[in-house]
């Protein structure tokens, strides 16, 4: 397999106000993990910042317009009681974005495999006109939107384990019939939305909750029945995961109590999911994860499965 590493010394440039969870040391922690040898033979690429068109795909022009009007030229903003911009948060966004789409090229275009992007501000909760969650933009949803309209998918699946609910990933395709959005998460847990219940108006959203304290064997049973199966069927041309590692048992945002084998298996479910109607085309784009053990530790696991170890 060929597996591409993008990155981006600017994203280390979004800062968030002192004891946050989302801060620079995730990306600096998720760099010295995959220094070691056995990734020697990733393509690591720098981000190209995004087209504003490119964020246009999911967001208004108005809205990216007042996010780019609310970039500080010194100290922070608040967007919400958890989303803060810095002077270096616009330019890390839509990096972020670009990075993404960079990866989508390639592996739309067969030059690679398959992708992982090493990116923040992470975007999953982010609604057409509204951060939230730490997120400005959804990266995952520009992508697959992204997929489409340059490269001719006609079927896209988002498949998000963060252990927190993709609300805006599901409000953007929530009336979209091509897209697919599946995801596990701790519920009840911020935002306070996935239940099974929330389908989308053409039965394109699958939710599959779990329950505070539930570990691997109730992660892999909710893959096993409700998503997978679903997303199978879905047949996409191109998969997206938006890979959040906060389900982790050492998070301290939620209360999953994931292993890196875990986030492993479900890896490679997704790419038997990518090898069955998409050629393998999977983007990976990094959502939650707040302790650096849990989550360097797991995005080895996720990175190496992606590699086909």
């Amino acid at each position: 397999m060929t597996t591409l590493l993008v990155t981006h010394p600017a994203c280390l440039d979004h800062l968030n106000p002192a004891g946050h969870p989302e801060r620079p040391d995730r990306l600096r922690a998720i760099e010295r993990v995959l220094d070691d040898e056995k990734f020697q033979t990733l393509v690591r690429e720098q981000a190209p910042a995004a087209t504003v068109d490119l964020v246009t795909l999911c967001h208004p022009s108005d809205y990216v317009e007042e996010i780019r009007k609310a970039n500080p030229a010194e100290g922070m903003v608040r967007l919400d009681a958890d989303t803060s911009m810095s002077p270096g948060t616009f330019e890390a966004a839509l990096r972020a974005i670009g990075g993404a789409a960079m990866a989508t090229d390639e592996v739309m275009a067969g030059r690679i495999d398959n992708a992982f992007c090493a990116m923040r501000p992470p975007g999953h909760h982010a609604e057409t006109v509204r951060p939230m969650g730490f997120c400005i933009f959804n990266t995952a949803a520009i992508i697959a939107r992204h997929a489409q309209k340059k490269h001719g998918a006609e079927r896209v699946a988002v498949v998000d384990f963060d252990v927190h609910h993709g609300n805006g990933t599901q409000e953007i395709f929530w009336s979209d019939p091509t897209v697919m959005y599946c995801s596990t998460h701790e519920m009840p847990l911020y935002p306070g939305t996935g239940a099974r219940s929330e389908r989308g108006l053409y039965n394109n959203i699958v939710n599959a909750p779990l329950r505070a304290g539930d570990g691997g064997d109730e992660f892999r049973a909710a893959f096993e029945t409700a998503i997978l199966p679903r997303a199978l069927a879905f047949r996409p041309d191109f998969v997206v995961i938006s890979a959040g590692f906060d389900a982790h048992m050492r998070d301290p945002l939620a209360n999953l109590n994931l292993l890196e084998p875990d986030f492993a298996w479900a890896t490679k479910k997704l790419m038997e999911v990518a090898d069955a109607s998409a050629k393998g085309r999977i983007v990976s784009v990094l959502e939650g994860g707040y302790d650096l053990k849990g989550l360097s530790g797991s995005v080895a696991a996720h990175v190496t499965a992606l590699m086909g170890g």
